[in-house]
């Protein structure tokens, strides 16, 4: 049956694969888990980094606040 899932290949250096494998086998789960789980946390970073750029834009001295229950309103 077909997966609904994307699925892609990547190579990786030895040095990766060891790594991904001794952190599977730590977790007791399959490689292809493991390097799902890590590349969402390195989406997660990227994110976190793009809005901390965004936020270093914005953070001048001329910077206008508004409190939180004013946006809200």
């Amino acid at each position: 049956m077909p997966t609904t899932k994307y699925r892609i290949n990547v190579s990786v250096p030895k040095d990766v694969e060891m790594a991904l494998q001794r952190l599977a086998k730590r977790d007791d789960v399959p490689c292809a888990s493991k390097a799902l789980e890590l590349i969402k946390t390195a989406l997660e970073l990227e994110e976190d980094q793009v809005w901390n750029r965004l936020a270093l834009k914005r953070d001048t001295k001329k910077a206008k606040f508004v409190s939180h229950q004013k946006v809200w309103e």
